[in-house]
């Protein structure tokens, strides 16, 4: 929307509305300055999609934060207008953009739209010379070439508007040049192009003029006015045009920099110097600098900021003559940069842990190094010293990488300590360390381990299932489920049968335990292996062989071989009378299932009817005569025999032993199943037992002899006849039970064989038979028959003798041996 506007005389076309927009309750309009009341800037109503009408019944408000109403609504069209021209550089002064902002408040439904204008700015600044009018005293000796520095002029607006060149008026003995400082910024100089004469004309005025580059461009005037002086026609002369020096940036307030000196040949007066900062030096480094009128020492007054700078100033020679003349002389400060900051080391990146099978050559971090410094002293170096298998590598730049230069083993180092050391190349240099920690990660790369290959366990027999027998134990030095051991038992066969039926092994502390109980005479040992295998991917294992011994325990009592007595009886031997002392009876054989001190034995007697008659060999078990039998001994001697272990607790057997003395072997054996007798004297007791039981024995034979009358008077005819049938021939045992001629008779008898088996022999002779039957069990030669004959008063040939089989537990062999005689 084009509006004309009246700037003095000139007419501008202004750009009122730039850019509108309405997204989400927002509002833009663009406007130049100055703009006049009334002018429209934009159409609210249109932008929000509202009628003009829409305001009124809406209760529209337009909310400012501004004291002055630069801007309004009208609610007949919707419009925004201008209410008060906008200075720019009023209300928003230096800054680039100026916006002024707004609230729109709709209700029913209640709305808040923010609107926001920009605040163009326009060329309506004139350049202006803030010191005004310029009057210089140029004497008139002065050499064409010399150089008067005017004022610069400054214009309030922004951009193309503010940007200024200048304009002298014409002159025939002066010109106009443009000065540059050290930031690239311009500044008119007044140049004299021709020796003045004071004569010809005492002052000149000259008009310079600043113009800007607006549209339309503005421009304002300076009035230069000089005097030309008669008097005092020497100015101050610098020694030198332009005054070097550095110093450093740390230079301390009132240092001197320069000490400047300038000559004047005029005398009094004229010729006293004062020297001050030149106006052509740049505003911002006036206070930097202090000048001394008298001596012309110039002082630091305030930091010169950044390192490897030059700071141009001017310092202004001038006399006290009624005219001041003066001179110019350029003070050139080189900053230089000093050592005042460490280096600093910032890590980027840092790969920890480190997994100790990585490869050599890996970056496991990364570095950057700066130093604030500049030239040498912002020049860094780093190193590194770590002990460890590292190597420092510059990359490019600052920058550092951190690699691995050598094999990891976490078993051997966890963890490092790098040092990294960072130095600049001042001096003296600067340094910073940092210390850098790289942890290594932990791989499955050891085997458990056993302490040794084989491992021997002890357990005593007879124990209860369950029993702790042990443990093995590997070592994993890996972390984690990497050196978690895991314990399981191999399925071997050891002993013929296999190891999980004999012991179990605990899978997390490898506790050995026994499953059953264990028995040393049926197991003396075994052996099995077990596997340690870690919780590592993949696993690795190892396998120890455990050998287990069962300790024998005195469990088992002496069991005795020799002699055994036979259903009941007693074993008997036979001594004969004439045995010398020292005879051998008989000898105990004993075995004992255990072993070690649990199987040694030890024999003795420990109850005798004789004890001084036989005497024992500890060892051996050889059962001896003691000393000579004499007449008086009793005919049936009874010795018990103990055999004990050495074990704890220690276990016995007894045998008890029947000895027969006798003159002849071949005779009757008595019974032993008796009292025992000692010397041949019965206790009171034993005698009435002795008669008690002769009383009893009488009163039985009586009535056998009885019954045998009565048969005998029923069989009178066969005293002559004899015969012998087994039980296969009825005929002849009818014959025989009618034979009167027969007597009958139960008898015992045992004998025995020399350190031989023990036999049991009875005799039966059956009552009111026809025949004596002897029953005899065992196995006999013909001698030991006959002796059997004799000795129970039978004169019968052998061949008499007949023998016949009868199955039994002991396979027992039956001898019926038949007699006749007559009553």
């Amino acid at each position: 929307m084009p509006i004309g506007r009246m700037f003095g005389w000139k007419v501008a076309v202004v750009c009122l509305w730039v850019s509108c927009g309405s997204a989400a309750g927002h509002l833009e309009y663009s406007v130049l300055e100055e703009t006049q009341r009334g002018v429209a800037v934009g159409n609210i109503t249109a932008d929000l999609g509202l009628s003009a009408a829409a305001l009124s019944l809406r209760n529209f408000r337009f909310l400012s934060s501004h004291d002055e109403p630069y801007f309004g609504v009208d609610l007949a069209s919707g419009s925004l207008v201008v209410r008060e021209p906008a200075d720019r550089e009023r209300l928003c002064e230096a800054k680039v953009a100026c916006v002024l902002t707004y609230e729109l408040v709709l209700e029913d439904p209640l709305e808040l739209h923010e609107m926001r204008v920009h605040v163009l700015d326009t060329n309506d600044n004139s350049p202006f010379f803030p010191a005004g009018d310029v009057q210089l005293h140029i004497p008139e000796f002065l050499m064409p070439g010399s150089r008067f520095t005017l004022p610069n002029a400054q214009d309030a607006d922004e951009g193309s508007n503010r940007v200024l060149s200048y304009r002298l008026s014409p002159s025939q003995h002066f010109r106009l040049d443009m000065g540059s400082r050290v930031d690239g910024s311009e500044y008119p100089e007044l140049v004299l192009e021709e020796a003045l004469d004071r004569e010809e004309r005492a002052t000149h005025r000259l008009v310079l003029t600043a113009r800007d580059r607006g549209q339309p461009a503005r421009s304002g005037d300076a009035q230069v006015t000089i005097i030309v002086v008669d008097t005092n026609d020497n100015a101050p002369v610098f020694e030198r045009t332009v005054y070097r020096t550095k110093v450093p940036e740390t230079v301390p307030n009132g240092t001197v920099l320069f000490r400047v000196q300038a000559s004047d040949p005029d005398e009094g007066t004229n010729g006293e110097i004062r020297y001050f900062l030149s106006n052509s030096t740049h505003a911002k480094l006036r206070h930097h600098f202090h000048v001394h009128p008298r001596s012309g020492e110039v002082r630091v007054a305030a930091s010169l900021g950044l390192p490897e700078t030059l700071l141009e100033a001017y310092i202004e020679a001038r006399d006290e003559g009624a005219f001041g003349l003066a001179s110019t002389a350029k003070l050139l400060v080189q900053v230089t940069d000093v050592n005042d900051h460490a280096p600093e080391v910032n890590l980027l990146t840092l790969s920890s842990p480190v997994s100790e099978d990585v490869t050599p050559g890996r970056v496991i971090a990364l570095l950057s190094v700066r130093d604030e410094d500049l030239g040498p002293n912002g020049k860094v170096t780093c190193s590194m010293s770590s002990g460890g298998p590292f190597k420092m590598k510059a990359s490019f730049d600052n920058y550092y990488s951190l690699l691995i230069d050598g094999p990891l083993d976490r078993e051997q180092v966890s963890e490092y300590q790098v040092l990294i050391t960072a130095s600049d190349g001042g001096s003296p240099p600067l340094t910073v360390r940092r210390t850098l920690t790289v942890s290594v990660a932990d791989v499955n790369d050891n085997t458990p381990s056993f302490p040794q290959q084989q491992q021997e366990l002890f357990v005593a027999e007879n124990n209860g299932p369950g029993a702790s027998l042990g443990r093995v134990f590997a070592q994993d030095p890996d972390l984690g489920k990497n050196g978690l051991v895991f314990y399981e038992l191999l399925d071997i066969i050891s002993e013929g049968q296999i190891a999980s039926s004999l012991v179990a092994v605990e899978s997390s502390s490898g506790a050995i335990t026994a499953k059953t109980s264990f028995d040393f005479e049926q197991l003396k040992g075994f052996h099995f292996q077990v596997e340690a295998r870690d919780g590592g991917i993949p696993p690795r294992s190892a396998v120890v062989t455990v050998n287990l011994f069962v300790v024998d325990r005195n469990d088992n009592a002496p069991v005795i071989l020799f002699p055994l007595p036979r259903n009941g009886s007693v074993p008997v031997e036979i001594v004969p009378r004439s045995a010398r002392t020292g005879h051998l009876v008989t000898k105990v054989v004993v075995e004992d299932a255990d072993s070690g001190s649990n199987a040694w034995l030890s024999y003795h007697i420990s109850r005798a009817s004789d004890s001084s008659l036989f005497r024992i060999s500890a060892n051996m078990g050889e059962l001896r005569t003691a000393r000579l039998v004499l007449p008086n001994d009793v005919i049936k001697q009874r010795v018990v025999v103990v055999v004990r272990d050495h074990g704890e607790p220690s276990l016995s057997s007894s045998v008890t032993l029947g000895v027969l003395l006798s003159n002849s072997a071949s005779r009757v054996l008595p019974d032993f199943e008796d009292a025992w007798e000692t010397g041949g004297h019965l206790s009171a007791q034993n005698l009435y037992l002795v008669i008690a039981l002769a009383c009893i024995s009488f009163l039985f034979l009586g009535c056998l002899l009885f019954c045998v009358c009565i048969k005998l008077s029923q069989n009178l005819g066969c005293c002559s006849q004899s015969c012998y049938c087994s039980p296969e021939e009825p005929r002849c045992g009818r014959n025989m039970a009618s034979n009167p001629c027969m007597t009958s008779a139960t008898i015992d008898i045992t004998t025995t064989e020399r350190l031989s088996q023990t036999y049991l022999y009875r005799a039966s002779l059956g009552l009111g038979s026809d025949y004596n039957s002897l029953l005899l069990r065992g196995e006999y030669n013909a001698a030991d028959l006959r002796n059997l004959a004799a000795g129970v008063g039978l004169s019968l040939p052998i061949s008499h003798i007949q023998i016949r089989n009868r199955k039994g537990e002991h396979a027992n062999i039956n001898v019926m041996v038949s007699k006749f005689y007559g009553i």
